[in-house]
């Protein structure tokens, strides 16, 4: 397995499970989804009735992933990031979405009120892209547009040459 470890950021519903399930299966790597993994084992603190959704347990998933993590060879999907050990990561890309197109695709999800609307400014204030560039060394914090189709190919193969790169530079 190559050593790279590349962290989809961003806000939900830009696109960061259909990028990263997709780029797993062309790079040949793991994929996990904290979301679902903390679903599985039930990684949560308690229930946040606000944004009706569970309140994830950081340390948990940490110590749950750390071991895949030093193996190498993973994709993690989260839209947070600062939470992660900075050493798990080689590369963190934070997919971007225009509002009106972010705000279409969290209301077909069942999104309303506020946390519709604080999804919506989250990506507008760029949250989750300062919140990486705070985490992780600015050079290794790629932000890339995810709004079409063609955005999704693009972002796919910069990023696949980016894997190529890196392991020549790396093996």
């Amino acid at each position: 397995l190559p050593l790279a470890v590349l962290c989809s950021a961003g806000t939900p519903g830009v696109g960061k499970t259909t990028l990263g399930k997709e780029l797993a299966s062309r790079a040949g790597l793991s994929y996990v989804n904290v979301g679902d993994l903390a679903k599985e084992g039930e990684l949560y603190e308690g229930f946040d009735e606000e944004y009706d959704c569970p309140i994830l347990d950081e340390d948990r998933v940490v110590d749950e992933l750390e071991a895949r993590m030093s193996e190498g060879g993973v994709i993690v999907d989260y839209h947070g990031c600062d939470f992660f050990p900075e050493r798990w990561f080689h590369v963190v890309f934070v997919l971007r979405a225009d509002s009106s197109c972010l705000y279409d695709r969290l209301h077909s999800r069942g999104y309303r009120g506020k946390k519709l609307h604080d999804n919506v400014q989250c990506e507008i204030f760029q949250t989750l892209y300062e919140e990486a560039v705070l985490s992780y060394k600015k050079e290794i914090v790629h932000q890339l547009p995810s709004n079409t189709p063609e955005d999704l190919e693009r972002n796919l193969d910069q990023i696949m040459q980016w894997i190529e790169q890196w392991m020549k530079d790396n093996n």
